[in-house]
């Protein structure tokens, strides 16, 4: 008995300070159901009094940092003493983006040390005010009072070590960091000896200035974070040049406070390239252009369009050919003020993004079908009474029509990605607004570069055999590879409005042209072509399908399990010590087409992915999407088709050529197993 009084006067002994710990208990509000709040303190230092605030939130709901970004209340607390001092620390956030609105908090749970210096009552009270928001924002008060004369939990100081290893450090990081601002942008560039891998920022406001989501690109070492600036009521931005600027910057579970000032536009650089070179890069993907089967069509018409001259002198070439280097060269200014235009409304940038639209689709298969049926000598088009002149596919007089086809040439050019387009277009996105339009303007001169040539020396063109009966089936043969290109686009809409509308769309067109081609031409031509049409397509189909040395049980069929892609995937995969393979592709990109075909479907590259170790990730860019256009410009990537390889022996991912290898496929895939197994 005595034994049991004994251990009973133990247990009240230590029982005792727990009840008198300063600390508020769980505490909710009638109002506000979906979180709850506890304060505990420690006053057992003479200097200082430590605050723990635990903060709980049900799933869906959260709250704010000390800067929420574009909305929320960061939480506040109204001591009922004035005079107390107390500083934060806040935790590394999350960023939540929500109907174009980034803020910046915490969900689930979170825990804020706070310290109190000087000396402080022994009855601490106040009010917390905390911000609550899913799909409505609560404001609720707290509140508290904290008997400081008790002691503190027994927990607690493990507790503040941890929620304070969760604040970010003074450094560690990076110790390279600028910080410029120019045209409505503010540019951060920090160096990482060991590279960025999934990086992120958080801004704190400055006075009278609002930031936008930032777009990382990601260059080696270095890191380029563009963020869009405005005032507090999503207006034209404010001067903010010569402003201390405070943010958090993270990657791989490391994160730093980093105070900077604010310099007059930072020049964007790119280490590893110069920016001459990057021209001549952009001068090259744009000759490469020419020679992708999405322009072949245009060249045709171009070729047809000087054997039907009327006047084939050495002047008329010339004009005419410059007429379409003008047209392509205006196109890509065209683009560039598109790139501004997104930029500036802070949308997904990205090469070829036009055909992700309905409506552009739908004019480009009207545009193609109405040159498809001039070449086929069913109608003849006329520009607007303004230009007062024809296409130059019927008449070599004027040179409106001309001008046209090198910015109709330009428009079929953008779906597909050419070695160094890629390369050019990124750097073309990532830069300021004036190199932009150079980087773009290059572009345009490299895609025109053969027309040029014609132009400086015309003999060239002037060297064609004379028109004769054998124009009636070359003229047949450019028709006919316009129409393929009218379909092609027309496939593309099984997206937007699916596939039996497409289907019925198509067979319309098809008999109308028929009934066209029979009225024209006669039965016999008109069914002698389709034969030809038919039987060239499946061939092509044929080869296509049982092309290599594939076995006919595997030919050309995608046996690979496809996950969705995301950053998170691909974490866990390497967490897992597998390999990754990401294929970023979209229905209107030919050279993803190509890829599929060529390399992709093939049986060797189908056994490789099949290996129990690796795991394939698949991003569709068919349509609009912020995340698969911001998973492009981490990576420093602007177009598709985008092919990248992790795994064990390359932790930082291999980013593959637009244009797949099988050989260089299976090397880099075999060495992303790396020692371990």
């Amino acid at each position: 008995m005595f034994t049991l009084i004994r251990s009973f006067a133990l247990l009240l002994l230590f029982w005792l300070p727990a009840l008198q710990a300063a600390d508020s208990g769980w505490l909710q509000n009638p109002q506000n159901s979906h979180a709850q709040v506890r304060l505990r303190a420690d006053h057992s230092q003479a200097d200082r009094t430590l605050i723990l605030l635990d903060i709980q939130l049900q799933d869906g709901w959260k709250t704010y940092w000390r800067s929420p970004g574009e909305g929320g209340i960061a939480p506040e607390i109204r001591w009922q003493n004035s005079a107390i001092n107390a500083r934060w620390f806040w935790p590394l956030p999350q960023r939540f983006d929500v109907a174009g609105i980034s803020t910046q908090g915490y969900h689930q749970r979170v825990t804020l040390p706070i310290t109190l210096s000087g000396p402080v009552p022994d009855n601490l009270a106040g009010v917390l005010t905390l911000s609550t928001c899913s799909n409505v924002c609560i404001l609720t008060d707290y509140p508290f009072s904290l008997d400081l004369a008790a002691s503190a939990d027994v927990s607690f100081a493990h507790d503040y070590a941890q929620a304070m290893g969760r604040v970010p450090i003074e450094s560690g990081l990076t110790d390279s960091v600028t910080a410029g601002y120019q045209q409505g942008e503010l540019q951060i560039i920090a160096g990482r000896p060991d590279g960025w891998q999934h990086p992120a920022l958080f801004i704190d406001t400055l006075e009278g200035a609002s930031f936008g989501e930032p777009r990382f690109i990601l260059n080696g070492s270095q890191l380029v974070a563009h963020i869009p600036v405005s005032d507090e009521w999503g207006d034209s931005a404010p001067d903010i040049t010569g402003k201390n600027l405070s943010l958090v910057l993270a990657d791989g579970g490391l994160a730093q406070q980093i105070t900077l000032p604010i310099s007059a536009g930072v020049p964007f650089n790119s280490p590893a390239v110069p920016f001459w070179q990057m021209l001549l890069i952009a001068l090259a993907g744009g000759f490469i252009l020419n020679l992708m089967p999405c322009v072949l069509p245009v060249l045709g018409m171009k070729l047809g369009t000087i054997i039907h001259a009327e006047r084939r002198d050495r002047r008329s070439v010339r004009l005419q050919f410059l007429a379409s280097s003008a047209g392509i060269i205006a196109s890509f200014l065209a683009l560039a003020l598109l790139m501004t235009a997104l930029r500036l409304g802070n949308h997904a940038l990205g090469w070829g993004i036009q055909f992700q639209n309905p409506w552009f689709i739908g004019v480009m298969v009207a545009v193609t079908l109405l040159f498809s049926a001039s070449l086929f000598g069913l109608l003849h088009l006329r520009l607007p009474s303004a230009f007062n002149t024809r296409l130059a596919t019927h008449s070599g007089r004027g040179l409106g029509g001309h001008f046209c086809q090198g910015a109709f040439a330009t428009l079929l050019a953008t779906p597909c990605s050419a070695p160094f387009l890629g390369t050019a277009v990124a750097f073309a996105l990532a830069a300021p607004l004036p190199l932009l339009w150079v980087m773009f303007v290059a572009l345009g001169i490299g895609m025109s570069l053969p027309w040029l040539l014609i132009a400086a020396w015309p003999v060239l063109a002037l060297k064609m055999p004379r028109p004769g009966r054998w124009m009636n089936g070359l003229q047949t043969l450019l028709g006919m590879l316009m129409l393929g290109s009218c379909f092609w686009l027309l496939s593309l809409l099984v997206n937007h409005i699916g596939f039996t509308a497409t289907l019925l769309v198509a067979a319309i067109i098809a008999l109308l042209l028929l009934a066209a081609l029979i009225k024209q031409w006669g039965i016999r031509r008109t069914g002698s072509v389709v034969a030809v049409l038919l039987l060239t397509a499946g061939g092509l189909w044929q080869a296509g399908f049982y092309g290599g040395n594939t076995p006919a049980k595997y030919a050309l069929q995608d046996r690979l399990n496809w996950q969705p892609l995301s950053e998170q995937a691909i974490r866990q995969a390497l967490d897992a010590r597998k390999r990754v393979f990401i294929d970023v592709t979209a229905d209107w990109c030919v050279t993803c087409k190509a890829n599929k075909y060529n390399v992709l479907l093939r049986d060797d590259v189908q056994q490789a992915l099949l290996a129990d170790d690796v795991v394939t990730l698949r991003g569709d860019w068919s349509r609009p999407s912020d995340e698969i256009a911001r998973f492009l410009q981490q990576r420093g990537s602007a177009a598709v088709p985008f092919n990248q390889i992790y795994g064990p022996g390359v932790p930082h991912g291999v980013v593959l050529s637009p244009l797949l290898d099988r050989a260089d496929l299976l090397k880099i895939l075999d060495d992303a197993k790396g020692t371990e197994q």
